[in-house]
């Protein structure tokens, strides 16, 4: 009984697809002078991921078909989005009034102008922990996706000048950050590579672990000048069709343990950012509780127009498609603006809509102590 608790989600995004949810959402950036949106640095990992791990040697990548088939820019050509269309903060950028995507790091055009729009560092398989997922061998840790910002940060001083550059970032930016899911799936639940830590550390000591190592990498944004955070917390990661699936469970059970341990984080993480709120001077961290708003969507999908919250739409495998990622030989539906989940890991872009809306929409029970328009808006 406690194997299967602790068996580990195959792929990167898994996890993430609560909090790329809300951190998406979080891309939307600030207002410009002349009414356009600034910039949208995005942090975390495949529930994010614009194609960054398009350009690294791994085994999580999306830039195979039919991902990205609903993604209107390409003409439903893969991106390397972990969806079948746009993600959440594709959409809340576009809502928001931003001109541009924000251009993954490791993209050879994201240089010149291009950056002060944003820049989307995230990566699928991606953590807090710099351990988390090295399963698929190849992947941008938050403490790397930093290290990238800080070039990026010295390329906009060259582009602006100090004092514009530096205002530019302070105002009219917003930082999102979706991480913490594969520090579970892909990290503490992994039986192979993290035996050894789970010995040595409660999930107790985990958790403040990972609290710990998220506070040092938010102060250190911080000190680079980022004022607005938005901060998703990890979602219901025991009720995605990968996990649904390994466990056997029937169409209403979700995998008790990941949910227990993703609770026992996003109390912790909400005490950090109200930490964080009280101890940096000009700093606004908005927290995205994507736990509830995922567990809303699949709980009462109908409601929301969707006739399933428990098969993937993309996928092979057991009884909700959920054990082989989505790829060329994958099982796909017909009515994917139908299905929660795009595959066994993340959400489709139907779902990433109703998502956007509500970050957008500032209902207090997801989003505060702001929503993101607020925040765009926030000191200008």
């Amino acid at each position: 009984m406690a194997s299967k608790y602790f068996h580990a989600a195959n792929h990167t995004a898994s996890v993430l697809l609560l909090l790329i949810t809300f951190t998406a959402a979080a891309a939307a950036a600030g207002s410009d002078e002349g009414g356009t949106l600034g910039a949208s640095y995005i942090f975390g990992d495949s529930l994010v991921d614009a194609g960054n791990n398009n350009f690294l040697p791994t085994l999580s990548k999306a830039n195979i078909k039919p991902n990205g088939i609903d993604f209107k820019p390409s003409g439903g050509k893969p991106t390397g989005r972990y969806t079948n269309g746009r993600t959440i903060g594709d959409i809340v950028g576009e809502e928001l009034g931003q001109q541009h995507y924000a251009v993954p790091f490791l993209d050879p055009n994201s240089t010149g102008q291009v950056i002060l729009y944003g820049v989307n560092y995230a990566s699928g398989g991606g953590g807090i922990m710099n351990a988390t997922g090295q399963i698929f061998v190849n992947r941008l840790s938050m403490d790397i996706q930093i290290d990238y910002f800080n070039i990026t940060r010295k390329q906009i001083d060259k582009l602006l000048g100090a004092s514009k550059a530096r205002e530019h970032v302070m105002k009219k930016a917003i930082f999102s950050i979706t991480i913490g899911s594969n520090d579970f799936l892909n990290n503490y639940l992994l039986p192979v590579l993290s035996i050894g830590a789970r010995v040595s550390q409660s999930p107790d000591a985990f958790v403040d672990d990972l609290i710990s190592h998220l506070r040092s990498q938010l102060t250190r944004l911080y000190q680079l000048d980022a004022r607005k955070f938005i901060i998703g917390n990890v979602g219901p990661i025991g009720c995605i069709p990968y996990q649904r699936t390994i466990n056997q469970l029937n169409e209403n059970e979700c995998v008790a343990l990941p949910n227990k341990l993703a609770l026992q984080y996003n109390a912790k993480l909400k005490d950090l950012v109200a930490e964080l709120n009280d101890n940096l001077p000009g700093a606004t961290f908005v927290h995205a509780n994507v736990y509830d708003l995922v567990l809303e969507l699949i709980t009462n999908y109908d409601k929301y127009g969707f006739k399933t919250a428990s098969k993937a739409c993309c996928g092979n495998g057991g009884q909700y498609a959920g054990i082989i990622p989505c790829g060329p030989t994958s099982s796909l539906c017909e009515d994917r603006d139908k299905h929660v989940f795009w595959d066994p890991y993340h959400p489709s872009e139907a779902a990433n809509v109703i998502i956007a809306k509500q970050l957008l929409q500032g209902d207090p029970r997801y989003v505060s102590p702001m929503g993101l328009k607020e925040l765009r808006d926030l000191g200008l």
